[in-house]
């Protein structure tokens, strides 16, 4: 069963850093590191294309881009798990979504994550989300 996870936090930078800090291949790096250390998405990053994220071994998940609205909005659906090379289509993740808003907020900028995660991961994404929310935050305001 799937659960939804909420996670928000105010970042003092335009949205466009905070974009940015998100998804420029260096930033996302540097956050997703809190995940897994070395962890890295491989995409053109257009609406519609596949999304691999991956670890330093290469295995991870895939998922497609289903919606993108620059500076505003990043949904990911995933669709399987990568294993060895090999997608492994249609295990728990699978139809699962993750999803990123942009907002102005007082001058900065709002950061709203939702996230469908199994029972399982819970409250690993609980302990750890803040955390890579955080780092965003670092990332973008520097």
């Amino acid at each position: 069963m799937m659960v939804t996870l909420k996670f928000n936090i105010e970042i003092n930078a335009p949205r466009e850093k905070v974009w940015a800090a998100l998804w420029d291949d260096q930033s996302y790096r540097e956050w997703t590191s809190v995940f897994t250390k070395g962890s890295y998405a491989k995409s053109d990053w257009q609406e519609g294309s596949r999304i691999d994220f991956l670890n330093p071994s290469g295995n991870g998940i895939f998922a497609s881009i289903d919606k993108k609205v620059l500076n505003d909005t990043m949904v990911f659906k995933h669709a399987g798990e990568i294993k060895n090379g090999e997608d492994v289509p249609g295990t728990d993740w699978a139809g699962s979504t993750e999803s990123y808003f942009l907002s102005d907020r007082d001058g900065g900028t709002l950061l709203y994550t939702e996230l469908q995660s199994t029972e399982d991961f819970q409250q690993y994404f609980n302990d750890t989300f803040p955390k890579a929310m955080n780092k965003v935050k670092e990332i973008a305001e520097r």
